[in-house]
């Protein structure tokens, strides 16, 4: 009798168990989702109190700037009207660190900051030294020609004698050094001693000068603390709140982040917008795939092949125009009135005329497409390649000697990819509490829940065993006395003679 009392008690303690597992776990699922997106939301935003916040400040990120430029193989052919053929160089590869500075909290729910930037060459991870001589076309020449292409005669005449005194030609042949970092060039001095305001440099030139050691101008940006829905998107760029580079209102538009972080909670749907101050424009990446990195769900955005289209393949980039063939964007009105051009490396995604008037030109989609991959529960990077390619335009120029006969071309100067990837301890924090403790508590609710299901269906079982032995108990006695009175009845009978025998008894 104890024995079955034990039973019964323990199999009402696992049913009581079982049943606030299965009341936890429905819970979870409700309460879970919830709290997961809160703290989410309070580790996204720009606050010293928030997990991301040192992250943004100072991007744990290795970054990676890798230059490929287009050494011109035949420069005099050129001059004489001939083919430009060029072959690529490259990498050189520049380790890129980038921290905020002058971070100052705004009333309005912003933040503004500069982010400086240094560059240190890797040799290890280069195919080539900064000392290496190449020949490219002399920006500076061959710019100032082409902005001279409507002056008087007589300007054009004074610049002729200007570059022959001088000695500057239509090419140059200088190292990786001079040509990234700066060298000295008597042109600059000549301009900035008649034409002070014409040039922004003072000293020397060099296509990644004024990268290093500085910053892109002072963002400031929404913390999203006050106002979630704008976390991240900025508020004034150098206190503008729209550039004015371009021809319409719509291409004018500062929008999307900085580049480094975006809302979280991303769909299929979302894009990546931000604004760039090296092109002088924002830029719209769109949702390409799903992947993982490192066991992180990612979201991959790519450049849509419409980024550098020209107004009449795509009407909403008219306001980039002048434009000459699609898949180059125009960025004179932002680079001096110099006539550069921005587009995807080896002039990918555009007109193929601009490949094939340049021999030495191989675009693949796989080596020289942009994308980023991005965590979509948080918005922030896990994995990035941005590769841009730097060209300028050039033609004979009458009027000015150093030009030649060069027939119109789209010349490329150099491509540059910016590469990042988390990794370290950083990727591990990230992956802990950011990817783990919610996958872990994602299963534990459904776990509670059919482990309460299958407790709650023991005193159930219990309960039915005991009703069918009381059955069983109940159906055999019935049975037993049954079997007793056809005993009684049958011995009875044996012990009862037949009527037939009385009645011969009686005869005799």
């Amino acid at each position: 009798m104890g024995g079955r009392s034990r039973t019964r008690w323990a199999a009402v303690a696992l049913g009581v168990t079982g049943l606030l597992c299965a009341v936890l776990g429905a819970v979870m699922i409700v309460v879970v989702p919830s709290l997961i997106r809160q703290q989410v939301l309070k580790n996204v935003r720009i606050d010293p109190s928030s997990l991301s916040f040192s992250m943004w400040k100072e991007i744990p990120v290795p970054f990676y700037l890798s230059v490929y430029f287009f050494e011109v193989l035949n420069p005099e052919e050129i001059l004489k009207g001939g083919k430009p053929e060029v072959q690529e160089r490259g990498p050189y590869v520049y380790r890129e660190f980038r921290h905020k500075i002058n971070i100052t909290f705004n009333n309005n729910d912003t933040v503004s900051f500069r982010e400086h930037r240094s560059f240190q060459f890797q040799p290890a991870k280069s195919q080539g030294s900064e000392s290496d001589y190449i020949v490219l076309p002399n920006i500076l020449v061959l710019g100032a020609a082409m902005m001279m292409e409507n002056r008087p005669m007589s300007l054009k005449l004074m610049m002729t004698l200007a570059f022959s005194t001088l000695g500057e030609r239509a090419f140059m042949n200088r190292t990786v050094g001079e040509i990234m970092w700066g060298y000295d060039d008597p042109l600059v001095n000549l301009i900035n001693k008649y034409f002070p305001h014409m040039l922004p440099l003072k000293g020397k030139f060099g296509l990644f000068a004024e990268m290093n050691n500085s910053d892109s101008g002072v963002f400031t940006v929404f913390t999203g603390v006050k106002d979630f829905s704008r976390i991240h998107l900025v508020d004034k760029w150098n206190g503008l709140s729209k550039v004015n580079f371009w021809h319409s209102d719509q291409c004018n538009m500062i929008n999307g982040t900085s580049g480094q972080m975006w809302a979280p909670f991303m769909n299929p749907e979302s894009s990546l917008e931000f604004y760039s101050p090296e092109a002088c424009r924002s830029m719209k990446l769109i949702y390409q795939e799903p992947g993982m990195f490192e066991g992180i769900p990612t979201y991959r955005f790519v450049a849509p092949k419409t980024l550098f289209a020209n107004g009449s393949v795509y009407p909403p980039n008219e306001g980039f125009c002048p434009c000459l063939e699609s898949g180059i964007q125009n960025v004179s009105t932002c680079r001096f009135g110099a006539p550069l051009f921005l587009s995807h490396p080896h002039f990918l995604n555009a007109d193929p005329v601009l490949a094939e008037a340049v021999a030495g030109l191989h675009p693949d989609p796989e080596e020289h497409s942009l994308f980023l991959d991005v965590h979509p529960v948080t918005g922030i990077p896990m994995n990035c390649s941005v590769k841009l390619q730097l060209s300028i335009y050039v033609k004979s120029i009458k009027g000015i000697g150093q030009t030649g006969k060069i027939q119109p071309v789209v010349l490329p100067l150099m491509w540059f990819g910016e590469s990042g990837a988390m990794e370290g301890k950083p990727l591990q924090t990230f992956y802990t509490q950011l990817v783990l403790m919610p996958k872990v508590m994602h299963y534990a609710q459904y776990a509670l829940l059919a482990l309460g299901g299958a407790l709650l269906l023991v005193p159930i079982i219990y309960q039915a065993q005991s009703q069918d032995k009381c059955y069983l108990f109940w159906s055999g006695s019935k049975k037993g006395s049954k079997d007793k009175e056809a005993i009684q009845a049958y011995s009875e009978s044996l012990m009862t003679p037949p009527p037939s025998v009385v009645l011969q008894e009686a005869r005799l």
